[in-house]
């Protein structure tokens, strides 16, 4: 894998140990953050690989946009899909390949992982919608409610009813796939998270986002926001959503999605 970088966000929990399966977590790199964080700390991938709270011999990583092959599911223990600074509706052809296999590793039952980008990926791979959000951009730490479903959701169970996210996204999931639970919202973004299938998640916000990532992107878009001190008045640490990188991990480490679906897999 790529060198893993400077931490960004870490895990609220330990570390998992270490999976009898021998099988990798692959994180499909499906962009590239801003060139002054990544020179600084590393690029998405990296800062997703050190929230996932595992060994770097556990992880690969795989970018579709420059001919990467993506593995046959079975081969893979999990799945992490990072954002991107493209726009899903524009379907470039990577991308169109890459959401068919998605679809694939759903109906296979491997854990997935979408973020942001992949979020909205996943959800057009099973048949929703994604395009320009009518409300514009969304940024900054935003507060996030779960709906009575994450109660028995095994990646969400156990997290408060409300806590802050970090955003940043112009498109998003308007409609979500046929059979697809909704997780969590806000004021802004009815689909802040959902579940697919047993064990396929989408969240359009960035666990793997610290609070300087965070105000990077703040003040790259502070010439096209009303106001952009504001945005950047509200930003801070949002532990219970980076907590979700090391949930999703040892959901991952301990089987497949018909051995993963009680909440008891991975809370705690």
């Amino acid at each position: 894998m790529t060198p893993a970088g400077a931490a960004l966000s870490s895990p609220a929990s330990s570390p998992s140990p270490l999976s009898a399966d021998s099988r990798p977590l692959l994180i499909v790199k499906t962009g590239s953050t801003l060139d002054a964080l990544r020179a600084r700390r590393g690029d998405f991938d990296d800062w997703i690989a050190r929230g996932l709270g595992v060994d770097e011999g556990e992880i690969q990583v795989c970018d579709p946009r420059d001919g990467g092959l993506l593995p046959e599911p079975g081969t893979l223990r999990g799945v992490v899909i990072t954002g991107s600074h493209e726009m899903v509706s524009h379907r470039a052809p990577w991308s169109e390949r890459t959401a068919a296999w998605l679809a694939r590793c759903v109906k296979a039952e491997v854990p997935v992982l979408g973020i942001c980008y992949g979020h909205q990926l996943l959800a057009h791979a099973m048949g929703g919608e994604v395009d320009f959000h009518p409300g514009g951009l969304e940024i900054g730490t935003v507060p996030l409610r779960l709906a009575s479903a994450a109660q028995d959701d095994a990646l969400f169970n156990g997290l408060p009813e409300q806590f802050p996210v970090q955003v940043i996204h112009r498109q998003s999931a308007l409609q979500l796939p046929p059979g697809a639970v909704p997780l969590a919202s806000n004021a802004h973004e009815p689909h802040q998270a959902f579940r697919i299938g047993r064990c396929a998640w989408g969240v359009q916000f960035h666990p793997e986002f610290d609070a300087e990532a965070m105000q990077g992107y703040v003040q790259a878009q502070a010439p096209h926001l009303d106001d952009p001190a504001a945005v950047a008045s509200q930003v801070r640490p949002t532990p219970e959503a980076a907590s979700l990188l090391g949930r999703f991990a040892r959901l991952a480490a301990a089987g497949t999605g018909r051995q993963t679906t009680s909440a008891a897999a991975v809370a705690g």
